[in-house]
Parts: C-alpha cells; sequence; structure tokens
C-alpha cells in the first residue's frame, strides 16, 4: 500500500473529525472543511503550519517520536489510531522490520500446532478460535465450528471473516448489528494494513473487497482503527435464535490472536439446540 496516501488520508480523515469545540478553539463563521484547519492542528500540536502541512502530505519519514506524540495529541488519537500513525511512520522510514517487504514464499496452510489446538479444545464453555490479522480463521475448538456453521457452508468465504461479512448475505442474518460488525471488521483490517503494509494477501483481500462490495470500499475510506479486546456481541444463529456472548481477545503470536467467548449475562439466553452451540448457553 502507497504510504504517503495511507499517512496522507488518516491525518485528514483524523482532522475531520475534531470540532473547533472539541478542541477548545472558537468556532468563526467561515470554515470551508469539517472539522480543524491545518494551522489549528499546528498550533495545538505546537508545530509550524508548514512543518503540519509536509506531514499530512504524507512525508512522516524522519519525523520524531515527539513529534508524533503532539500531532497525536492534536488530534485526540485513541491507542489504536496512536498506534496505527506510529506503524505508518515505521513503515514512512523502515525502521520496523515487518513494515519492510519480505520475500514472497509460497502459499501453504496453516495448522495450529497440536499443542495450541489442545489448548482450543480443552475450552468447552464457549466459542474459541485463533485468527490472523486478515480475518482468516485459523483453528477452532468444536463449538466455533459449529457457531460459525454459516462461515463454513459457503466455500467462497475461505473461512474468512471479512469476506463473510461483505460477500455473504446470511451475515445479514448471523449479525443482527451488521453495520456494527462491518465497522469492527473493517477497522481490523486497516489496523493491521498499517502493523503489516507489504502483505500481499491483505492487498490482494482488501481489492478483492473494494470491488465488489459497496459497504466495504465506503467504511474503508473513513481510515477508522481499532483494538479489539473485550466486550459484547449479538448474534442470530440458525440453530439457537438470538444470543449474546462475551469475547476476549488474546494476543497469542504476531499476527493471530485466540478469541475464546462465554456468554454474557447482559441478557437471558435462549433455549436451544443442538448440544455443540446451546453448550455456549446458561
Amino acid at each position: 500500500m502507497d504510504n504517503q496516501q495511507e499517512v496522507r488520508e488518516f491525518l485528514t480523515s483524523r482532522r475531520a473529525k475534531i470540532t473547533p469545540e472539541q478542541a477548545g478553539l472558537p468556532s468563526g463563521t467561515r470554515r470551508r472543511v469539517p472539522g480543524l484547519r491545518r494551522s489549528e492542528v499546528a498550533a495545538l500540536a505546537d508545530r509550524s503550519v508548514e512543518y503540519y502541512a509536509k506531514l499530512e502530505r504524507g512525508n512522516l519519514a524522519g519525523a520524531s517520536p515527539a513529534v508524533l506524540e503532539s500531532v497525536a495529541r492534536a488530534l485526540q488519537l485513541d491507542d489504536a489510531e496512536r498506534a496505527h500513525l506510529l506503524h505508518l511512520a515505521q513503515a514512512a522510514d523502515g525502521s520496523d522490520a515487518l513494515a519492510r517487504p519480505r520475500r514472497r514464499r509460497p502459499a501453504r496452510q496453516w495448522t495450529p500446532h497440536p499443542s495450541l489446538q489442545w489448548t482450543l479444545d480443552a475450552i468447552t464453555a464457549g466459542p474459541a478460535f485463533v485468527r490472523n490479522g486478515r480475518m482468516d480463521i485459523l483453528g477452532t475448538n468444536a463449538l466455533a465450528r459449529a457457531f460459525y456453521s454459516d462461515v463454513y457452508a459457503n466455500p467462497h468465504n475461505q473461512a474468512n471473516l471479512a469476506r463473510f461479512t461483505f460477500l455473504d448475505p446470511a451475515s445479514r442474518r448471523f449479525y443482527p448489528d451488521w453495520g456494527l460488525a462491518a465497522d469492527v471488521t473493517v477497522a481490523i483490517l486497516r489496523t493491521e494494513a498499517g502493523r503489516n503494509p507489504h502483505d500481499k494477501e491483505l492487498h490482494d483481500l482488501v481489492g478483492e473487497l473494494s470491488t465488489r462490495s459497496d459497504d466495504f470500499r465506503t467504511r474503508w475510506g473513513a481510515h477508522n482503527v481499532r483494538h479489539h479486546g473485550t466486550g459484547t456481541k449479538n448474534f442470530h444463529h440458525e440453530a439457537v435464535g438470538d444470543i449474546t456472548l462475551a469475547y476476549e481477545g488474546l494476543e497469542m503470536a504476531p499476527g493471530r490472536r485466540r478469541l475464546p467467548d462465554r456468554p454474557s449475562g447482559s441478557r437471558p439466553q435462549p433455549r436451544c439446540s443442538p448440544p455443540s452451540v446451546c453448550a455456549a448457553t446458561p
């Protein structure tokens, strides 16, 4: 992905999200752009307008940690956005090994190590699975395989949650809050793109989804990022009905996560069948 374009669009989109009132500045009456002006961000970051304009044009190479922190503070970035800005800067000057292109190796099917599969299988109270930053499901326990049966039912999904969300009509039923699920999916992919900008398979996935889904393309252009840690999600399983699960994301290794789920106590759970899915309810 073009680093300068990524930087330019990210900083511009963050600046557009902040109102003068949020930044403690007078709103004025003649504003031609949404959010703050470049000069206002420069002042808040204690940098010259010319220097900030250079950064926003996509030239992050050589920017010091103090500069990045001042820009992050001026734009009121959250933790995920700060990390994304740092990854973009590392990619710009080549200071991060993950940001440098790697020699392409023949693609091969990744399978979980037996000890990891044993760990997944030991989780019996709810679905648990391993995914990478591209949203490929790499390993599951029995409950996760049953719970995400819609994902596996369509071979075109290729066991990829992003393809399922945007290209499979079944996702609209599976995710009652489909818009929220779509937002989260794109934010995770955008975060991964900043962390690993030379991932060819990620480029191909983004290109495919951008071509085939207007919903994806619009969200991708928003440049939103996030850390997917803990919370609750609503689902509608064809065998179970409506269900709310609490989730916890654990970093297993660079690019891979395990996401065990457990039933949320926030709302009553339905009586259900089959037992493999029902085991995730009280």
